[in-house]
């Protein structure tokens, strides 16, 4: 039963066994047990997105996901993104567009902006932005951000 043997989770690529209580948010998962840092704690309610992780490709705030509700799926952090050195497409993107300003809420964005890619739809800036919303910029770089999801839908079509 989950929580009383371990929770089996799959996070970027390795199987991992997580002995922990169901109800432990997978941030603290990500940042405590497995020392990946790159997801931030921002407001432990889900309004900041400086924690978003894909789950199973859906972009989720990990600061509400539970262990529990992870078991058995697939978590991807902004750890899991690149292959080595090479820094994925996203990654590219926000690096020359310059949209990596503190670099607090980057990992997040970068994330949900992965997930969007996912979708494959058309987006227009708008929607962009509409999609975007739930990540918090502090240094206020929104546009410069748009312009890299901009630039990539631009060259996936």
């Amino acid at each position: 039963m989950a929580g009383e043997e371990g929770i089996d989770i799959e996070v970027n690529g390795t199987l991992f066994r997580i002995e922990a209580p169901a109800q432990r948010n997978l941030l603290d998962v990500l940042r405590d047990d497995l020392k990946l840092t790159g997801s931030k704690r921002g407001c432990d309610a889900g309004d900041c997105g400086a924690c978003t992780v894909l789950l199973d490709g859906e972009a989720v705030n990990a600061c509400l996901a539970t262990l529990g509700y992870c078991e058995g799926r697939r978590v991807t952090s902004i750890e899991g993104l690149s292959d080595g050195p090479q820094l994925h497409r996203v990654q590219q993107a926000f690096l020359a567009k310059g949209a990596l300003l503190c670099g607090f809420c980057t990992p997040g964005m970068i994330m949900a902006t992965v997930a969007l890619l996912g979708g494959n739809k058309p987006f227009g800036r708008d929607d962009i932005k509409a999609y975007l919303n739930g990540n918090v910029c502090r240094c206020g770089c929104y546009e410069v951000i748009v312009d890299a999801v901009e630039a990539l839908l631009a060259h996936a079509e």
